[in-house]
């Protein structure tokens, strides 16, 4: 593990059942959708790094929960947080090409990040 990138991310509903999702406007799964999240900074706590991330790619200010899950994938160490939304107004910012709302029944047709929905599914959100 000590080659791969640590990044946390953020499972986030709105008070309706929806998941946050943002299309990557970067590499890596440049123009995807995935789940808000990014790399831990020097000195950050995973916990820190999700609500950091979650706020510089769609602009909502989240509470962080607990640890849902810890997945390995493409070189990358992600911990996902279930997160909800304290404050802030929905726009994409950072790396996000995109940020919506999305029914989870929707998220398994779209064009998701390697392994989201199966991760998703296995974490309960699906």
């Amino acid at each position: 593990m000590a080659d791969q990138v640590v990044c946390a991310g953020a499972v986030v509903r709105d008070d309706r059942g929806r998941l946050l999702m943002v299309r990557r406007g970067t590499e890596p799964s440049l123009g995807t959708w995935s789940l808000p999240g990014g790399r831990v900074e020097s000195g950050e706590t995973h916990a820190a790094a999700a609500a950091r991330e979650v706020l510089e790619e769609t602009g909502l200010v989240v509470e962080i929960g607990k640890l849902l899950a810890t997945v390995e994938v493409m070189g990358y160490v992600v911990h996902d947080f279930a997160a909800s939304v304290s404050g802030g107004t929905l726009v994409a910012g950072d790396d996000a090409a995109e940020v919506r709302w999305c029914e989870p029944e929707r998220v398994p047709t779209m064009d998701t990040s390697p392994g989201l929905v199966e991760e998703l599914r296995r974490m309960g959100v699906l």
